[in-house]
């Protein structure tokens, strides 16, 4: 996310009802997508659009610091992997369900992990290799035993584990950037480059940006006010209050989210596999946060 604006002496409280908030925030962009039933490469599109609407003349009008030509190249960039990530996610999320896409993404820290040591050659602790193992066998049992005897996956898996190997390539990419560069400097330039790559994406795909139905303008619109801007601001205030550790655990709380509004709103249950196999994901991906501890 970046440094978080700081501000001296705020509660506690208010730091974890914003995490809290924050999560819920984000565990909605899984119900969104699913609502605007829109090619995954429109709805990522109107994400970013619609965030960029409110952050643009934000970041104009406060005048914050310009990034060095070497991070802006690095933030373009990330925003281009971010974009990316978008399209494979909600792609993914209307050929499987919310919870499923949501689950097989959360594994980013994983492979976060893996650049960090083929790229960067950090140690990794006994907790990764401990997480990243019990993780894979979480990932195992979601796709489900037929999907690996008969190596027939199930596209939309595929593509929601697509999405979280771009995520963590955006991580790595803006990881060192974020320490130097404003939060709203960070994230106004790196939706920029999100909305710069995926409308001619769409344009050359064919995907239509217009002409949907008023349901559909509001859940884009609720995509892109609410997960992206909202859930933004609120992680932004709790990383600003809290330290990195229970923010990331708390994090892992968005599959929660999106399981349980999945079923109320989009009529979608998960079976005992994908139940256990989901907890495996989110204590693998629990250890795997220890290392950066």
């Amino acid at each position: 996310m970046g440094s978080a604006p700081q501000i001296q002496n705020a509660p506690n409280g208010s730091a974890y009802l914003a995490l809290l908030a924050g999560v819920v925030c984000i565990g909605c962009s899984a119900i969104f997508v699913k609502l605007a039933a829109v090619p995954g490469t429109a709805s990522a599109f109107y994400r970013v659009f619609v965030a960029g609407i409110i952050l643009v003349p934000w970041w104009l009008l406060t005048r914050s610091s310009y990034p060095s030509t070497r991070d802006l190249f690095l933030i373009l960039a990330g925003g281009i992997f971010f974009a990316l990530d978008l399209v494979l996610w909600n792609s993914g999320l209307l050929l499987t369900s919310a919870a499923t896409a949501t689950l097989l993404a959360n594994n980013t820290p994983i492979w976060v992990g893996l650049g960090a040591l083929f790229v960067f050659h950090e140690h990794l602790s006994p907790y990764f290799w401990l997480g990243l193992t019990i993780a894979m066998v979480g990932m195992a049992l979601i796709v489900g035993g037929d999907a690996w005897r008969q190596l027939s996956f199930n596209m939309g898996d595929l593509l929601a584990i697509g999405a979280s190997l771009f995520y963590a390539a955006y991580l790595l990419t803006t990881q060192r950037v974020r320490s130097r560069v404003d939060t709203l400097t960070f994230m106004t330039l790196s939706v920029v480059s999100c909305i710069v790559s995926l409308f001619p994406m769409s344009l050359l795909l064919g995907v239509p940006l217009t002409g949907y139905s008023h349901q559909t303008w509001m859940a884009l619109i609720g995509l892109g006010l609410v997960s992206q801007l909202g859930g933004w601001l609120a992680i932004s205030y709790a990383l600003g209050h809290l330290p990195a550790a229970p923010v990331s655990v708390g994090l892992l709380g968005e599959a929660v989210v999106t399981t349980l509004l999945s079923m109320p709103l989009l009529g979608e249950y998960l079976s005992m596999n994908q139940v256990i196999g989901g907890v495996f994901v989110l204590a693998g991906i629990y250890l795997v946060n220890r290392q950066s501890r």
